[in-house]
């Protein structure tokens, strides 16, 4: 428990974490990757070459300082974040070193400004929220490891087919290398691949939406060909250039909380942008099977037909329903997106809506949605990557 002092300190240093935040964090990565350099085997360089891991730490510490009198309002981001560690293979003993090197670089950025008062403080409320990372992050690998067909950290699949479902999306159908079966998931959660490319010093591992309803034996993937020279590609494009049938790759047990509830009867809307189709499409799968009588809306933005994927799929999933609506809307065509208009005309504002794709797009939709009055509560949204701060106001 932490002290009424301890709070106040760590309260009054808010105004300072906004301006400073990520210097702060940036200065820790730099510092803990040089004396750790075994741990770029679990962080997403291209992340930290972007900025976008920095901008979510600093986001998060600054969470926690805002609400360190009641530390419950961000459990849904611990949980969020806990999700993302346990599938990176993040371990308790990381967080002494993380912990070790926040502290050096408040103090490294902040200078005279960071008073041992401050830092004392800070080092009290960061041993409590790791304990709050710690604990739930347990109890998932206790979970995953526990259930059926489950495991901690990673394990050999085989990639067992390679299917081409358009010009930049390829699906990858895995099975475990050693003739198990899969553990359950629920629709949206994704899994990490874990790869070691030639010329590459340190593993790679990418997150990845599970992109069909469960099967016993396997899981799917459907992977986006990033461009040649896009950093956020190396590992997309070893996927597609290098990877085959019959190669193996290393899995984490499926992980998320962007997921559907298949037992729900009350209308679903799910809207995606080009990638993003690939959580959806397995949860309109799960819909068309478990409830085919919900009301049921899938809209997708693709750039045009070659760069839509999965079209097939979602014909043959809405002839099993009998209350669906679907559009596939092509932007290098007239009227080519969803708009407000489209909105209004296809999603019940009483019901859940899904959201998943660039985050452009994710923040016109939701702002959209906002507008025709679909509540916040109502909203599910999926980032790839850090989860970032969206404008949809």
């Amino acid at each position: 428990m932490l002290s009424q002092r301890t709070r106040d300190i760590v309260k009054s240093t808010a105004p300072v974490l906004a301006d400073h935040g990520t210097a702060i964090t940036s200065v820790f990565y730099r510092n803990m990757f040089a004396a750790h350099p075994e741990l770029l085997n679990i962080f997403n360089h291209t992340n930290q070459a972007q900025g976008r891991q920095q901008a979510a730490l600093a986001n998060t510490v600054y969470a926690a300082a805002v609400h360190i009198d009641n530390l419950e309002n961000i459990l849904p981001a611990v949980v969020q974040i806990a999700h993302k560690h346990v599938s990176l293979g993040v371990k308790a003993e990381h967080y002494p070193i993380v912990g070790e090197h926040l502290l050096k670089a408040i103090k490294e950025v902040l200078g005279e400004a960071a008073t041992d008062d401050i830092l004392g403080a800070w080092a009290e409320a960061y041993g409590v929220i790791a304990d709050a990372f710690i604990s739930v992050e347990a109890n998932m690998y206790k979970e995953s490891r526990e259930q059926d067909n489950g495991w901690n950290f990673f394990k050999s699949f085989i990639v067992a087919q390679k299917v081409k479902e358009s010009d930049t999306i390829t699906s990858f159908y895995l099975k475990p290398a050693d003739g198990s079966n899969v553990p359950e998931y629920k629709p949206g959660q994704y899994i990490s691949i874990r790869v070691s490319i030639p010329g590459e010093k340190y593993m790679m591992i990418r997150q990845y939406s599970l992109s069909q309803a469960p099967r016993p034996d396997e899981f799917r993937i459907s992977v986006k060909r990033e461009a040649d020279k896009d950093p956020n590609g190396v590992v997309s494009l070893y996927l597609h250039e290098q990877v085959q049938e019959g190669n193996t790759v290393e899995v984490s047990a499926p992980a998320g909380e962007f997921i559907l509830d298949p037992a729900k009867p009350t209308p679903v809307a799910f809207l995606s942008g080009g990638v993003g189709i690939t959580p959806m499409i397995g949860m309109l799968e799960t819909v068309s099977t478990t409830t085919p009588d919900r009301p049921t809306v899938f809209l997708h933005a693709a750039r045009n037909e070659a760069l839509a994927a999965f079209q097939v799929e979602v014909e043959k999933h809405a002839a099993n329903m009998s209350n669906v609506k679907y559009k596939t809307f092509f932007s290098d065509k007239p009227d080519g997106y969803i708009s407000r208009k489209v909105l209004e005309e296809f999603v019940d504002t009483a019901g859940d809506v899904y959201v998943c794709g660039p985050v452009p797009f994710m923040e016109s939709i939701i702002r959209e949605l906002h507008e025709i009055g679909v509540k916040n509560e109502q909203i599910h949204h999926e980032f790839f990557g850090p989860a970032m701060q969206l404008d949809n106001k």
